[in-house]
């Protein structure tokens, strides 16, 4: 049936069943399920596009306050200060448009002018923002962070209950959507119940499925069992939560990647920063060093490596080759004051692989 309908966008019902020669309920019924399952878009049977993917999960305006002098407690003091746009999936999103991959982008936000800035913003870029979410009911979610004279974190704080409103009656809205890309990524940002309803109704879907599991807090909001979970990405602490896994016992990565793969994942990348990764796939598991960086600002760095990693998974790349792309592409980011290199592009990503260990 698909054969015909890409020969053919406009033919009828009755037209294919002649040819098929079946009912023609028959066919209205397949049709129906060829729209759920994401291989057709309805109404004239247009075909989904090749290498499309869809970003689920945080979009965040991030604030950070650079000290100026010593950090005294229970006073005013300097600081240098700097907005950008945040939040794992968009930071995803906005790195893949930016290498030219057919992007949507699926959040909540506020209706206010950061939810609208946000959104203009990716628009702007060129991704798909028709299915984010506004609500009157929360603000845009925010992060804040204070930086002393090291540039080390002393305190974040983070508004992030609208992300509670994304319930699973929310899939609804934009399944069939969804359902016709080639991958879905989420982080962890989503409640618990949406992520379970997203890995329930993916079964007999086209896509595949990305994950990343944001903190080690957030990362018990997959289920134990990761079946369904295409491609996981985790950090070692992260990793060893999920798997229950006490400080004094601690899993190597390795370990840690081969455990979440027999747990259900299909294959699993675990990073440890600047001391390299670990990838788990059907044929084993491998250690790859990270790119050595001139590092400026290490925000938004694993963000980069799962987007540089999905770059070139869609391109038909396995997993344990795209990782260094991945790994490449976190690197240039921390080596720019931005969470999102702003000088990204497919031409730019190429220049640096030169610098990927052998």
């Amino acid at each position: 049936m698909l054969d015909l309908i890409a020969a053919n966008p406009f033919a009828g019902q009755q037209h294919i069943a002649t040819a098929l020669g079946i009912a023609r309920s028959t066919v209205a019924a397949h049709i129906v399920q060829l729209v759920n399952k994401g291989y057709i878009l309805g109404r004239g049977y247009v075909l989904p596009a090749s290498k499309r993917m869809i970003c689920i999960g945080g979009a965040v305006l991030d604030r950070k306050y650079h000290a100026r002098k010593d950090l005294i407690f229970g006073t005013s003091n300097p600081v240098a200060g700097y907005r950008s746009f945040g939040g794992v999936a968009r930071n995803v999103a906005e790195n893949l448009v930016r290498l030219g991959v057919d992007i949507s982008f699926v959040s909540i936000v506020g209706d206010d002018e950061t939810g609208r800035s946000l959104v203009r913003h990716l628009r702007d870029l060129g991704a798909d923002v028709s299915q984010v979410i506004t609500t009157t009911e929360r603000p845009t979610a925010e992060y804040a962070a204070i930086l002393d004279l090291n540039n080390d974190l002393v305190l974040g704080i983070a508004d992030m209950e609208i992300f509670d409103l994304f319930s699973p009656s929310c899939l609804d809205r934009f399944w069939p959507h969804l359902a016709s890309a080639n991958w879905v990524f989420i982080d962890c940002n989503l409640p618990a119940a949406t992520i379970a309803a997203l890995m329930s109704r993916k079964q007999g879907a086209r896509f595949k499925l990305a994950v990343d599991t944001v903190s080690s807090p957030k990362s018990a909001r997959l289920p134990k069992d990761l079946t369904g979970i295409d491609l996981l990405f985790t950090n070692h602490d992260e990793a060893n939560t999920m798997l229950g896994i006490t400080a004094d016992k601690r899993l190597k990565p390795k370990e840690a990647a081969a455990a979440l793969r027999a747990a259900g994942a299909s294959e699993v990348i675990v990073t440890m920063g600047a001391h390299g990764f670990a990838v788990a796939t059907e044929g084993g598991v491998a250690t790859m060093r990270s790119v050595p960086a001139r590092a400026v600002d290490i925000t938004g760095a694993g963000d980069a490596m799962i987007a540089g990693t999905m770059y070139k998974v869609l391109s038909g790349d396995p997993v344990l080759d795209s990782a260094r792309t991945g790994a490449l592409l976190a690197t240039l980011t921390t080596e720019s004051e931005s969470s999102v290199h702003p000088d990204l592009s497919p031409r730019f990503l190429t220049a640096g692989m030169y610098r990927i260990p052998a």
